[in-house]
């Protein structure tokens, strides 16, 4: 018996089992870009100045409203004194406005009185000059005594008015001004204190007594690695090739491997999964405003089909590290037919392979680390 008389037998073989991978590999795709991502929040300034008093160090858990670090703020608190000064003296002003109004107001009191009494007289000596029996000069002084005093009380009225106008406008304005200062001086001396709004713990600490803040978000003073929101489900992310669109469903079950939880005892090393929702878009062909024409040629790269997936089991979100890589296998179970059930019971045999692949990575020491998407 040799291999040419056993050829026919071969190459049935070999074509047998080139269908039973083809249809393993395609039917339930694999990838070992998986990542479990999430968001840090960069701690800056938001006013310049050497730190005076610094309330965290790296590894703090801090909650929503901590203090991180206080700044310098002399010039902030006497910017704060000098508006609160302003606003005290247009107190005083709104205090001698209202003096001055009634000093006004009795001047014009006064005048009209005086007025009157020289229009009496200045009709008297008309009277008596009519009759003969008064002078011209005597009614001309008059005359000229009532003009006065018409143009004093014109004087005390406008007093009255000024003074009414200190009181209902010019004040009021100056007032509002004068605690807008305040506001502004009392919201530049809270920048001088950093408080956290999220909580989490502090991490990449590179503050010290001293030293000056950065305003600057690509230089943040601290990091923080915020909690996950309640009630919002962990999502892992990884991508697949474009190929496997054809297969990948909302729902498909899932097996993940990720490296923080590969153990000896195999404890939660593969966690089952579902995927919840496939990016409708590949990042590769995204087009961005640019000075130059989209060149297709440079793009050699082709982009990966992002997939999101939720764990099976909430408990298991407990375990999982943010950031650590995984290896996720995803099931095709969808199709009808004995066929279908033939093509879901090949999974096993992917199954098999992810642990066999979580052994070797604990062996070897290198992580679940793979060759690509398949």
């Amino acid at each position: 018996m040799t291999v040419w008389n056993m050829r026919t037998a071969v190459f049935l073989w070999a074509t047998l089992a080139f269908f039973l991978f083809l249809l393993i590999f395609y039917f339930h795709p694999k990838s070992y870009s998986g990542v479990l991502p999430y968001r840090t929040v960069s701690v800056v300034a938001q006013t310049a100045g050497p730190v005076t008093e610094l309330d965290v160090i790296n590894g703090q858990r801090v909650e929503a409203g901590d203090l991180l670090f206080r700044i310098e703020n002399s010039s902030q608190k006497a910017t704060l004194r000098q508006a609160e000064a302003e606003l005290g003296t247009l107190a005083a002003a709104a205090i001698k406005a209202e003096d001055t109004l009634r000093v006004a107001q009795a001047s014009v009191a006064q005048a009209t009185a005086t007025l009157d009494e020289r229009s009496e007289e200045l009709q008297d000596a008309v009277t008596l000059f009519e009759r003969n029996v008064g002078s011209q000069d005597a009614v001309q002084k008059l005359e000229a005594t009532v003009k006065v005093d018409e143009a004093k009380l014109e004087a005390a009225e406008a007093q009255v008015h000024l003074a009414q106008a200190d009181i209902s406008q010019t004040i009021p304005a100056q007032t509002k001004a004068a605690e807008a200062a305040i506001e502004s001086a009392q919201a530049a001396l809270i920048k001088t204190e950093v408080h956290s709004f999220t909580g989490g713990v502090v991490t990449q600490l590179s503050l010290s007594v001293g030293s000056p803040a950065s305003t600057f978000v690509l230089s943040p003073a601290m990091v923080i690695i915020p909690d996950r929101p309640e009630g919002l489900p962990l999502r892992v992310i990884a991508g697949f090739s474009q190929v496997a669109r054809a297969v990948l469903f909302e729902g498909m079950p899932a097996e993940i491997a990720c490296d923080s939880n590969a153990n000896l005892s195999f404890s939660n090393s593969v966690i089952p999964a579902r995927v919840a929702f496939l990016q409708p878009a590949i990042s590769s062909g995204q087009v961005v405003p640019g000075s130059k024409l989209l060149e297709l040629g440079s793009v050699a790269e082709r982009g990966s089909l992002l997939v999101y997936f939720e764990l099976e089991h909430p408990e298991h979100e407990k375990i999982m590290l943010d950031g650590t890589g995984c290896v996720v296998q995803t099931y095709t179970t969808n199709l009808p037919g004995v066929s279908g059930h033939v093509i879901a019971a090949t999974g096993i045999i992917k199954a098999v392979g992810l642990r066999l692949k979580v052994w070797g990575a604990l062996i070897s020491g290198v992580g679940l680390a793979g060759g690509g998407e398949h």
